[in-house]
């Protein structure tokens, strides 16, 4: 079931982002993949607000390449693995030792390895679209299916 939102503005991608960090669970995990400037870091923003973090202190990890920021009930690390050039690095910088686990895990670029992601996700592919942007909704996973409807569910939107 692959489904897509039409994100008009940065306020409906941070909509979305909200409405994604309303649904987290504890070993969530998400796969955002897209070209630069397509609204991957400011839907993570506002995943990660909604989970209780300052926006003030969720930033791009393209030079420290994860980030963990602590919720009110979860903690969530974003990654971002757009400088790294081999595999051996991901090791390097524990990939296997935070993503999935504990809290909710964000993983930006992550089509670069794909043979090292989480086999269970929900991969979020971003797309510019005329002045605004697509999100496609890939879910891999029983629990990804799930989350993905509960997204797309009228009740389940903010606005």
């Amino acid at each position: 079931m692959a489904e897509t939102v039409y994100c008009a503005d940065t306020a409906a991608t941070e909509t979305l982002g909200r409405n994604l960090g309303a649904l987290c669970r504890e070993g969530d995990v998400f796969l955002l993949n897209g070209d630069l400037g397509t609204g991957k870091t400011c839907l993570v923003t506002a995943a990660s607000t909604a989970l209780g973090v300052d926006p003030q202190e969720v930033t791009s990890p393209t030079f420290s390449l994860m980030n963990v920021y602590h919720g009110k009930t979860l903690n969530i690390k974003h990654f971002d693995l757009y400088r790294i050039n081999w595999p051996e690095e991901l090791e390097d910088i524990g990939f296997s030792e935070y993503a999935g686990g504990d809290g909710v895990t964000f993983i930006e670029w992550a089509e670069l390895f794909p043979d090292y992601m989480p086999e269970e996700n929900l991969e979020l592919k971003f797309t510019r679209k005329g002045e605004g942007r697509e999100v496609e909704l890939l879910p891999h996973g029983r629990r990804y299916e799930e989350l993905a409807r509960a997204l797309l569910a009228p009740k389940g939107r903010e606005g």
